[in-house]
């Protein structure tokens, strides 16, 4: 393995601030493999997702809010992706057009592409929809009597192509996405408004987003006109980009023969999530976001954090009691442990002292984690899973994680109830006020293996443990169910067409 790296590609991992010993490492996962879960059972209401009645998340959302004053609270929003996935579907429709133009009519009659029969028929519906005619009609004074095929083969390349909007190649977080007062605004703008609820000891709001470096001109120019909210930023750590490999697991390398390295995912956000300063750190989605359900989404968010200070105050003063020796009935605690905190039981069976496994198990960052129902959404779920050591956690795993050939597994997965909306708050100091390391709490092997090309060469890539999955996987963890409402994506621009998404005047 060695002699896979020259000189060059040893200056190369250098500048990625990395080691050597780290890429052989990764090379590791590709020649033999990340293992799969194993997974025992869907995590489901009153065996792993709490359910609370609305008096109940009002009390605890009142709960949060008598003590959000003497806390440092802070909303990180990963928001460092580009928009190219949500016009997926315009782009192979503009592909086929480019190899036959006269498809068009054939096109859009086709059922397959009833997404793109629904942008053009509502197009009008978009908040971006007059300024981009406007500009269709610079670019031709004749837009409004060209035909419908022509119309719309304008609006969609201006869309995505034009100078002034670009949509194909900016971050989602600065793309126009809802209307509200008569005003256009962007994802950016409305995870502001909402992150109302988190201000804290130091007075205004704060938000935290992970952005690419590149984008930076776009957020700046956005965020100057917001003066309500502490808005920070960070990118990913270079040293968190992996090394990309052939088919064969070799290192695959440029036109120039140099290795090539791909971001690792959101994985490689722990180190962001580490370097915040505050004791509680809400985490959403930088496209999860509507002003239609601004006080739905507000009141969970406190429930949710809510829940967090109280499942934090007794474990503090478990640990407190007993770092003081005092006359602390053990086993209540350790009951509290396994039926509050989801702690596998099987973990006292150790040959350490009760004690001192409580202390281990109960000093740990918690993560209370809003679980919306499975209505078919692809991504992560909750489940029980089994580790490498035999014992049974709560984890957000997704489904490339599962070994969907195994039909037990796929039975498994195939019951869950509940999906990760990525609505998450996180407890990240332990009794004594001191930040946990979070890096020390990360399952190194529940990575995952993709499959990529690069100027149309197929490649392998490796992505780092996810953030909310085996990131966490060593967190203390409790799912919560939160209404569906709370949970409106923008994977897809007909998203933006959903009745969740419309204009909505306060």
């Amino acid at each position: 393995m060695e002699n896979y790296f020259t000189a060059s590609d040893k200056e190369i991992i250098m500048s990625k601030e990395n080691t050597v010993e780290h890429i052989k490492a990764q090379l590791n996962f590709f020649k033999n493999g990340i293992k799969v879960v194993n997974c025992v059972k869907p995590a489901t209401i009153n065996d792993g997702i709490l359910s609370f009645s609305s008096g109940d998340i009002l009390g605890y959302a009142s709960y949060f809010e008598g003590q959000k004053e003497n806390l440092e609270i802070i909303k990180m929003v990963p928001a460092s992706g580009a928009a190219t996935r949500m016009f997926k579907e315009l782009f192979e429709f503009l592909q086929k057009m480019h190899t036959d133009k006269k498809r068009f009519s054939k096109l859009i009659q086709d059922k397959k592409h009833k997404k793109i029969i629904k942008f053009f028929l509502q197009k009008k519906r978009f908040p971006f929809y007059k300024e981009i005619v406007n500009a269709c009609l610079i670019d031709n004074p004749n837009y409004l009597t060209l035909s419908f095929e022509e119309q719309n083969l304008l609006f969609l390349n201006t869309m995505l192509f034009h100078l002034e909007f670009n949509f194909a190649n900016k971050p989602k977080a600065v793309l126009p996405f809802h209307t509200l007062n008569n005003s256009i605004i962007t994802p950016i703008e409305s995870q502001c408004k909402e992150v109302l609820y988190c201000n804290s000891i130091t007075g205004k709001p704060k938000i935290h987003f992970t952005i690419s470096q590149e984008h930076q001109y776009y957020f700046n120019a956005i965020i100057k006109n917001i003066d309500t909210v502490d808005i920070s930023f960070s990118y990913q750590n270079k040293n968190t980009d992996t090394i990309a490999v052939n088919e064969n697991n070799t290192p695959f390398r440029d036109e120039n023969n140099n290795i090539v390295f791909r971001p690792g995912g959101h994985g490689a956000l722990i180190h962001n999530l580490n370097n915040l300063d505050a004791d509680i750190i809400f985490i959403k989605n930088i496209d999860n976001v509507t002003p239609n359900f601004f006080n739905k989404n507000i009141r969970y968010k406190k429930a949710l954090g809510g829940i967090l200070l109280q499942l934090q105050s007794q474990v503090f003063k478990f640990l407190n009691d007993l770092e003081k020796n005092s006359n602390l009935n053990l086993d209540d605690v350790k009951q509290y442990a396994i039926e509050k905190l989801n702690i596998d039981a099987a973990y006292f069976e150790d040959t350490l002292t009760l004690k001192t496994k409580l202390i281990e198990l109960l000093n740990r960052p918690i993560r209370v984690c809003g679980m919306v129902k499975n209505e078919g959404e692809p991504g992560g779920g909750p489940f029980w899973v089994k580790n490498s050591n035999g014992f049974t956690s709560l984890q957000i795993i997704e489904s490339s994680q599962i070994d969907v050939t195994n039909e037990d597994q796929f039975k498994i997965a195939a019951e869950a109830t509940h999906f990760n909306p990525v609505d998450l708050v996180c407890g990240v100091k332990n009794y004594k006020g001191e930040k946990f390391d979070l890096t020390q709490f990360v399952d190194v092997n529940t990575g995952f293996i993709v499959n990529k090309t690069k100027d149309g060469k197929p490649l392998k890539g490796y992505e780092l443990p996810g953030l909310w999955n085996g990131a966490m996987a060593n967190w203390n963890t409790i799912f919560v169910e939160v209404p569906l409402a709370t949970f409106n994506p923008v994977k897809s621009i007909s998203d933006l067409l959903n009745r969740n998404h419309q204009p909505q005047i306060e």
